[in-house]
Order: structure tokens, then sequence, then C-alpha cells
């Protein structure tokens, strides 16, 4: 957390004169913006078709040695499309898409959107519990599953509330499966029907929900969050004209997962903005990252703070700063990392944002400072928060306060006037989201859950994630759902979760305090290792276990975890059994002092 009130204030003068150019170059682009808005007209489907008649030839998605052109890529899309539509989709149906990254994924995903139908990004990452819960949730019409997702699908079909009316599609791959009895080759099907843009596109709304993506829950497992088509028309005028400023001799690379929303909309979108292209890669490999970029000529990438921090880690090359980017786009590069980061390859802007994948405001680097999330066009409120409680603190009329110049606090955004929160599809989750008279009865503002710094001038720093949530490896982790998989052990009478710093990395690390139903020296840590592994995707497995007899609660029974958190995992201030999960291995082991020191020393990397 900063300390220094003064650190990284954003200057008057600068700022007034950055965003007098910003408003003079883009003024274009903002009333085209405010238009979409009031008029309720475009949508994404109206985008991609647009596009295919204006950029005709150019080179779209560029995905290992495979190429599509503007017009090749809305073709198949409206192959797609009409497919569906012969199926009987229509408006508001939901299709489940559990799929790796590949040119497919978005031609689905894109194909339904024109129709107005929902795809629910299920994130493939889950295992059991966690992934059979996703695809009960959000029941779909078809369920769409392609070869590298199978296994992990056959795990819990039978788990699935499946109904006969429901369809089994599978896409294959590299052909190493063949076709499972009862799914239907959609790859095949869709090749007979025409390529004219569907009629359907025009009766699209950007207010209509194009996909369901899951965000963690706070009662113990994903919840489905609406994501409308104005997201991701925003992103292309956004990030894409405005912040990328893209021209179709740029390309786009994502590497990260398509079911995520800074993927989905912030790093693909954006890549449609002045006819640029869009290089797909399977996985983020820290081995390959670099090669990528060179080879598909890449001038942007789409990040998440934990990928810069990768880099960074890895040993300097004398070629680092030799590479195609110009920007990357993205959420979560730490302030201390900043300028290093930048100057070691050579980058010229850092188009830094903050949103969530439900919230109603978002923070972008219009202006092109350092170490900023940038600046708020919304209506938004940082405010005093209570950490020993974890509550925002009220003044003795009961409302809520803003804090000071350069303090950090809970950040807020307005829900008021055209501004909608869509929520989740649990009314109860969606209500949860909302505070109501927080400065004046009658206002309400959606809780972001997170710790912002105020630097002025409508600019601020992300500090941090509060309550059931944590981020690690570039996602967010609920504690609940972590709890859920623990307390589900035999051995385990109860636990509580928490995310912890470990030096030289981003994010929390998960640990979590158990209270034993038998002696420390009988626990099965190897179970309990086999369970979580089996339970949960590998970045929500918890690094650290702490044993004890007993955990704190408050007057209505609420865990207390404050004193945990700041406790952490120092053996010097803790006396009680503390196990670490460290890389490479298999199970769980005692943290000794060598162990400890190491860690400290980023000998291990997490």
């Amino acid at each position: 957390m900063i300390e220094d009130k003064d650190l990284d204030l954003i200057p008057n003068k600068e700022y007034r004169k950055r965003r007098m150019r910003f408003i003079r170059k883009h003024a274009n682009t903002l009333a085209e913006i405010l238009k979409i808005r009031e008029e309720n007209k475009i949508s994404w489907g109206t985008i991609i078709e647009r596009n295919a008649q204006e950029y005709v030839d150019n080179i779209l998605i560029k995905f290992e040695d495979i190429t599509y052109t503007y017009k090749e890529f809305n073709e198949w899309v409206n192959r797609y499309a009409h497919y569906f539509i012969s199926l009987g989709m229509k408006k508001g149906d939901v299709v489940e898409l559990m799929m790796t990254n590949r040119p497919e994924y978005l031609m689905i995903v894109y194909a339904l959107g024109k129709i107005g139908a929902i795809t629910s990004l299920i994130n493939i990452d889950l295992r059991e519990q966690s992934l059979a819960h996703c695809l009960n949730l959000t029941p779909g019409k078809l369920i769409i599953v392609d070869e590298n997702c199978y296994e992990s699908f056959s795990a819990v079909q039978s788990e699935l509330d499946l109904s006969e009316d429901q369809i089994l599609y599978f896409v294959p791959d590299q052909g190493l499966i063949s076709i499972p009895e009862n799914f239907i080759d959609l790859s095949q099907e869709v090749k007979k029907f025409p390529t004219e843009n569907p009629l359907t596109t025009k009766d699209v709304k950007p207010s209509d929900i194009i996909t369901y993506i899951f965000t963690s829950g706070t009662t113990g497992f994903p919840k489905a969050t609406k994501f409308a088509h104005a997201t991701l028309v925003g992103a292309y005028y956004g990030f894409g004209e405005s912040i990328g400023e893209f021209t179709s001799e740029d390309t786009m690379y994502v590497s990260l997962p398509l079911f995520h929303s800074n993927t989905l909309a912030v790093g693909c979108s954006s890549a449609f903005a002045g006819g640029a292209a869009l290089a797909i890669a399977r996985k983020f490999s820290i081995n390959h990252f670099w090669d990528d970029i060179r080879k598909s000529n890449a001038t942007a990438f789409n990040y998440v703070g934990e990928i810069c921090r990768y880099l960074m880690n890895q040993p300097p090359k004398p070629d680092d700063a030799d590479n195609p980017v110009r920007i990357v786009i993205g959420l979560g590069l730490r302030p201390e990392i900043w300028t290093k980061f930048k100057e070691r390859f050579n980058i010229q802007k850092v188009g830094e944002y903050y949103s969530a994948t439900e919230a109603v405001g978002s923070f972008a680097n219009l202006l092109n400072f350092d170490r900023t999330v940038g600046c708020c066009l919304s209506s938004y409120a940082i405010v005093k928060y209570d950490h020993d409680v974890e509550a925002p603190i009220k003044n003795n009329e009961g409302f809520m306060e803003r804090v000071s110049l350069g303090e950090s606090g809970l950040l807020l955004f307005q829900i008021v006037g055209n501004v909608e929160f869509r929520g989740y599809t649990d009314k109860e989750a969606t209500e949860a989201k909302v505070f109501h008279d927080v400065f004046e009865k009658g206002d309400m503002w959606f809780n972001t859950g997170d710790l912002m710094r105020d630097i002025g001038n409508d600019h601020a720093q992300f500090v941090d994630r509060l309550g059931d949530t944590f981020r690690w490896k570039g996602h967010n982790i609920s504690t609940t759902e972590v709890e859920k998989i623990l307390n589900s052990f035999e051995q385990v009478m109860l636990s509580t979760v928490y995310g912890v710093q470990i030096p030289g990395t981003d994010g929390r690390a998960g640990m979590a305090a158990i209270v034993p139903s038998s002696s420390v020296g009988d626990f099965d840590l190897k179970g309990l290792t086999e369970q979580l592994i089996q339970n949960l995707p590998p970045y929500g497995v918890p690094i650290f276990l702490r044993m004890k007899s007993q955990l704190s609660t408050t007057s209505t029974f609420k865990l207390k975890k404050g004193q945990l958190k700041k406790e952490g995992f120092d053996i010097e201030k803790i006396e009680d059994h503390i196990y670490v999960l460290t890389p490479l291995e298999s199970e769980y082991k005692s943290l000794t002092k060598d162990i400890y020191e190491n860690i400290q020393k980023g000998q291990y990397k997490f």
C-alpha cells in the first residue's frame, strides 16, 4: 500500500493540457459514443459487418499458421449464425461454450450475438464441483465443447441437469479423440450454411446481453455476470480508437483466456478498430511470448499485471527492447515496476484501465499518465473504510465520507440516470452489490469491493481487493469457494481463506487457517492436497495452510480475517503449524525457517 500522500499526484496544469489535447483529437469518437448510448442501435454484430465492408481484405485473425481477412471472418460468423437460426435459436436463448483460445471461439460468440442469443463462457480452468455449478447455473439450449475440454466436461456430465432438448456439440481440434457418443460435430454442420449477414443483426441493441461471464462468488461458487454488447462496442471506441489509435498497420496479441472479460472486451474488441489485426495464442507462455510477438509483428498486447511481472522476472536479454510493441492495454500493472517495464521493453504507452466484469463504471488511462489506472468519466466516489470491521466508515448522520487527496478508500460507482447495473443471474447476489443512501437518502452506488487511491483530477491508483475475494495469477479468487472445498474434507472442522502477499509477486496468494478435527500430527496433508487439486483450478489452491485450535468470530459469528491477514505466514510471529505448497511440489510441507527465508528472497517462482 502506498503511504506517501503526495506520491504520483496528477499535476493540475499538465492534466488540463492533456485533457484538451485528447478532446480535440478524439472529438468525433466521443460524439459517436454518446450517439450510440442515446440511440441504442449499434450492437457488436453491426461493428463486425461494417468492418467486413470497410476492411475487406485486411488480415483480421492470425492464429498459428492460419489467417482470416475481415470478409472471411464475417462469412464464417454468418455460417454459424444461420446454422443456429436453423435450430430455432432466438434472442435471449443461451448456449454454453467450453473452448480453448482459437478463432472458432470468437466466431461462435459473435454469431450468437448477431441473433441476440447469449453465450455462457465457461471457465475451462474450473473442475468438478465448481464446473458443474457453472454449467447448471446457466443451462443452455446447446452445449458446445471443444476437443481440448472434453475430458473436463465428461468428468461432470453425470452431475448436470441435462434435459432431452439440450443438444451437445463437439468441435475437433487436432483430431486426437473421435467424436464422442451423443455429440454432433459442429465444424461440419456449419459448412453448408450461407455466408451473407443474417437479418437478425438489426434487431439487436447494445443494451442486449451477449455473454455470461463468471466471476468469483461470495456464496462459495462463481456468479454469472451479464455482459452487454455495449461493453464490446465501448472497448472498440475507447481502447481501439482512442487509447490504442489502431490502424491497419497494428496487430493486437492476446494470450489470456477468452472467457475473461479483459481478453474478450479490451483485448479482442479493440483490435477491430482501424482495420487492425488480432493475433490469438492458445495460452500464455513465458518461453514463447516474445517469439510470438515478433512472429505476428504485434504492435500491442493485452495484459494483466501478472504477465508484466513474469516478463520482468525473466533474466534480461540483449534484444528485450527489440520488439514491435508500441502499446500495451490491460489492468494490474503495479506502480513500482511501471517505469522499468516500459524502459526494458521499449514500450511507449501503457493503456492501463480499471473495471470489473459486472461494474457500472471504469477508469482508463486516456491521457497517458504513468502509474495510474487513469481517469473516470462517470460518477464515482472513494470513501473512507474501516479495515478492522471491514466496512465503510459512516459519520454521525449515517452517511459515508470521501477520502482526502492522496488517501485510499473503497471505490464506489453511482447508479444514476442511464447507468444500469445489469448484475448477475442471481437476484440476491445482484442486490448485495448495491449500497443505498450513501451520501443522501435515495441514492444508489455499486460496491466494487476494491481499494483505490485518489491521486487527483479524477485519476486514481489501484491499491488492493477487499472482503471475500482476492486476486492471484490474474484471477479473482472467491474465499468461500475455496472454503467450501476445504470444509468438505473429513479432517477439517472449520476453515477460513484469505490472501497474503509474497515478495516479488502481484496480488495475494491463498492462505487457509484450518481447525482440524484431529491432531495436527494425524492430519492427512496428502489427501487434502489431492482434494484441493481435484476440485479447484491451479490458481485457486492455497499456497499456505495454518493449523489453529480455534478461529475468532464477530458478534454475528462471521469469521475474523483481519489479524490473520496481518500475520500472514510470518513464522517469527506465529506459533501455529504452517505448511506451504512450493512450486513443483505435489504436497504441503512444513514451512521451515530456510524455506521462509528463501520465499522472502524470491527463490521460489510462485
